[in-house]
């Protein structure tokens, strides 16, 4: 591996990892900061267990420090962003960073035994990034072939490991220590990092990674704006929200999964 390529392998990682690690590592240190209520108390402890935050008082600091960041530089790149830009050319800018993603859905999907959505991600990358011109477009979804999305978290619940506790990421925002696993799992599985090694691919890895960033930000302006303005407590809705959201993600590849009979078998009439 080049030098180049190395540093920004290692930083990412090591970025990732050093997220994740504080939490991990803190959690018994700031138990004292939000003890659990008795278990005599059903009501109270059970609303502890539901939170499953037990760092909330260093969580909180990150999204300070989260928002705060945002509101100096990415809010108003992404602002600016969407003001030289308009929405079928963002719509372009997703599909091009979501079909990158796709050979990592598909190892995670055959990591879950989902063949069928292994097989839709397959079909996907190769249509999308011949007649879709790199994924610019998707005529994969035209085609009865949309996107269904999964991760290397995900294919963690899959396999039974349980979320643990609630996160906030300094950059990366609400996570969990599972979730948190996937940011360095996902460098493995692009078509950048199995592809041969050139500067030219390492400034197109710095582009794309940024333009991915700015371009999801921008899609979340209006929402954000509108739970800060309104929630009583913005932190508590977007922990709220981001749970419902990865519950949601697992239970959606449960679903899919479920055997249905063809068009042509006939079922007994009630």
């Amino acid at each position: 591996m080049r030098l180049k390529n190395m540093v920004n392998f290692k930083l990412r990682l090591k970025q990732s990892l050093s997220l994740a690690a504080p939490g991990l590592l803190l959690a018994g240190m700031l138990s004292g900061c939000a003890t659990p209520p008795p278990k005599s108390s059903v009501e109270d402890y059970q609303a502890y267990k539901q939170l499953n935050d037990p760092l909330e008082p260093t969580n909180r600091v990150f999204y300070k420090v989260n928002n705060t960041l945002d509101q100096y530089a990415m809010k108003p790149v992404a602002k600016g962003y969407v003001h030289i830009t308009t929405q079928p050319i963002r719509n372009h800018v997703s599909n091009f960073v979501a079909n990158i993603s796709e050979p990592e859905r598909l190892v995670n999907f055959m990591a879950e035994g989902q063949s069928r959505d292994a097989g839709t991600s397959l079909v996907r990358f190769l249509l999308n990034s011949t007649v879709g011109i790199g994924g610019i477009f998707d005529p994969a979804a035209a085609l009865g072939y949309p996107k269904t999305d999964t991760d290397f978290a995900m294919t963690l619940a899959i396999w039974g490991v349980p979320p643990g506790p609630y996160l906030y990421l300094p950059v990366f925002g609400p996570s969990g220590v599972r979730d948190a696993l996937n940011y360095p799992a996902e460098m493995y599985a692009t078509p950048m990092y199995a592809a041969p090694e050139t500067d030219a691919l390492d400034d197109f890895g710095y582009a794309e990674t940024g333009l991915h960033l700015i371009n999801s930000r921008a899609a979340y302006l209006q929402p954000i704006d509108q739970i800060q303005a309104t929630a009583l407590d913005p932190y508590a809705t977007f922990r709220s929200l981001y749970r419902q959201s990865r519950d949601s993600e697992v239970q959606q590849i449960y679903d899919r999964n479920k055997l249905t009979p063809p068009d042509w078998v006939q079922t007994p009439k009630q």
